[in-house]
């Protein structure tokens, strides 16, 4: 008996014919690359049939022949880079695998011999929160050993906040401590990702090339899904969105101007999910560009060429670059520029804190106005940051608004130092008129998805704008017949004038659609009310919605609301669940850890 007829005999006679059909006139290198192929697609489909997966794994590229990639994503970024990555590595011919850093096993990372990680920061130094069981597991004392591993780290992040690229370069750091060589530099991405990323995805496939050029190619044991129909539109190529509605939702007594608006999508062939975000490409205000042009006394006729590419600096003020966020890269070229003092005091790092309350107050016009400083035109243009999409969470669910999608925006208007300041986004979206097109693409949060189940309940926490999801996620589950319970706890200033959507969740209420709505208007009253505090109220059943299996869902502000619902939460389960504050706090780890706690916070 040959030794295919051996392995063939465990099958049955329809399914060794098929098995010989495949492989007839087949060579070698090309017979290995579809056992790659098969092993990945049994690691997909264990014990479907009643099988047995162990065979399949030990047919699959082992770690010396096969590249990982994790990845930590909030908003998609690194997950888009990683998978770019591994498509272009499978395109090589080389075996890779894509995880999410979530869906990793942990204890492979032993045994790992190249792997890359691209990981994004999160506010004041925060890991994403698919994340976190990494970060802390490679933070610990069961880290194993890496003498074994190459690898490389591509960090995401935003250089308006002090912790800029914190959690990549902890990682970087971490590896090299326990043994692993660095194959090359770390990357530290802003916020115009491409300009880092790029070469550094190069880098990152010329140097798996090398380190398994000895091998044969072979397929992916995680194949990656193919483009999703329909994305011809993309954040590099955006979809002409008409504005069908632009509302403002609070009321005219409201210090808060939000908008309800919604796009249509007609015939540009996008889908989305509730939980996903629309991507939206913004246009300075002219009346931002003219009052720099003025500071800086500059002619925004003059043509200024920057990577091959030849536009007036008005255009490039208005089209490319971000007037209202600074950078701590330009602020140091300003201080220079400035010969400031004051202003490189604030770039050591004893001054963290004081840096953070200056990004999070002034804008570039602020700090041209009170620190000037000549600059050329040429010079200005390269130093400042390219102009980058905002990400807002979609307030509806297609299935019930067909080919639109709503969103709900806050208008960033505020006086500093009696001078007229806006957000640059949300002044674009609320100047839309009916008929106006706004550049847009869909942002996927595959973290921020509705139980599969829809008999689970879920409680969704979304004081301010981050109610929108839930808009969304409500419409989905009442149109799916979902039979689970929906709470939501929303929170605003104002009950008379903040209360956003208040027609829509007391009829969602009255009807059964949505089944407890807890609210906290902070300042009806003498002392303040947030939707912590109702979570607390409600600690008892809200406990046994969780241990009853509830999935929870946080949106919005991540650097204060976001913190304070989470040590709230770890309160509520010591107190309720009869556990330790650190064992309170390890149990909301593993909701993270299975997807019943997930937040979409920024």
């Amino acid at each position: 008996m040959t030794a295919m007829t051996a392995f063939l005999s465990a099958l049955s006679e329809d399914k060794q014919q098929l098995a010989r059909q495949l492989v007839d006139g087949l060579d070698a290198p090309s017979l290995h690359w579809l056992s790659g192929y098969l092993a990945g697609l049994a690691v997909q489909r264990p014990a479907e049939h009643g099988g047995h997966s162990e065979p399949a794994v030990a047919l699959a590229t082992t770690a010396q022949q096969r590249l990982t990639v994790l990845y930590g994503s909030q908003t998609g970024n690194a997950k888009r880079l990683a998978e770019d990555l591994g498509r272009r590595a499978e395109a090589s011919g080389l075996a890779v695998r894509i995880q999410r850093a979530d869906a990793y096993v942990l204890r492979e990372l032993k045994n790992e011999h190249l792997l890359y990680i691209v990981i994004s920061t999160q506010g004041d130094g925060e890991p994403p929160d698919d994340a976190r069981a990494l970060v802390d597991f490679l933070a610990g004392t069961r880290a194993p050993k890496l003498a074994q591993l190459h690898y490389a780290v591509l960090g995401l992040g935003d250089s308006s906040y002090p912790q800029f690229c914190a959690i990549g370069r902890q990682l970087d750091e971490r590896l090299a401590e326990l043994g692993g060589q660095r194959l090359f530099a770390r990357g530290d991405a802003d916020v115009d990702l491409e300009t880092i990323a790029s070469p550094w995805l190069d880098q990152a496939l010329q140097q798996a090339r090398e380190q398994l050029r000895t091998q044969t190619p072979m397929a992916t044991v995680t194949p990656l899904r193919p483009t999703r129909a329909g994305a011809s539109w993309t954040r590099e190529h955006p979809f002409a969105a008409p504005v069908l509605l632009n509302q403002r939702i609070t009321g005219r007594d409201s210090d808060r101007d939000v908008r309800h608006l919604e796009l249509s999508l007609e015939g540009s062939g996008l889908h989305y999910a509730p939980g996903d975000a629309l991507g939206i490409w913004p246009v300075q205000s002219p009346l931002l560009v003219d009052a720099v042009l003025a500071t800086l006394r500059l002619d925004g006729d003059t043509a200024v060429r920057q990577n091959d590419q030849e536009l007036p600096l008005r255009r490039w003020l208005a089209e490319r670059r971000e007037l209202t966020r600074l950078t701590r890269p330009f602020l140091a070229a300003h201080a220079e520029r400035a010969d400031s003092d004051a202003l490189r005091a604030l770039l050591q790092p004893e001054a963290r804190e004081a840096l953070g309350r200056l990004f999070d107050s002034w804008q570039l016009l602020d700090l041209l106005q009170r620190h000037p400083a000549a600059w050329r035109a040429d010079e200005l243009v390269a130093a400042l940051r390219p102009l980058a999409p905002r990400l807002y969470s979609i307030a509806s669910s297609a299935a019930v608004v067909g080919e639109e999608a709503h969103l709900t925006v806050a208008h960033v208007d505020y006086q500093f130092d009696g001078q007229a300041r806006w957000g640059t986004a949300s002044r674009h979206l609320v100047e839309r008129a009916e008929g106006d097109t706004v550049p847009v693409f869909i942002e996927s949060n595959e973290r921020f998805r509705l139980p599969a189940d829809g008999s689970r309940d879920i409680v969704m926490i979304g004081p301010g704008t981050g109610v929108a999801p839930f808009r969304g996620f409500v419409q989905e589950r009442v149109e799916s017949g979902a039979s689970g319970r929906n709470w939501l706890l929303f929170g605003n200033p104002h009950f008379h004038s903040d209360f956003l959507y208040q027609v829509e969740w007391q009829q969602a209420l009255k009807q059964g659609q949505l089944h407890r709505l807890d609210l906290a208007f902070s300042r009806d009253q003498a002392d303040k009310i947030y939707v912590q505090h109702r979570l607390r109220e409600q600690g008892r059943e809200l406990y046994a919605w969780l241990d009853g299996g509830a999935h929870l869902y946080v949106c919005g502000d991540a650097n204060r609301m976001a913190k304070d619902v989470h040590r709230t939460l770890i309160d509520i389960v010591a107190e309720h669940g009869g556990r330790s504050t650190e064992d309170a706090d390890a149990w909301l780890g593993e909701l993270i850890q299975q997807g019943r706690y997930a937040r979409d916070v920024y």
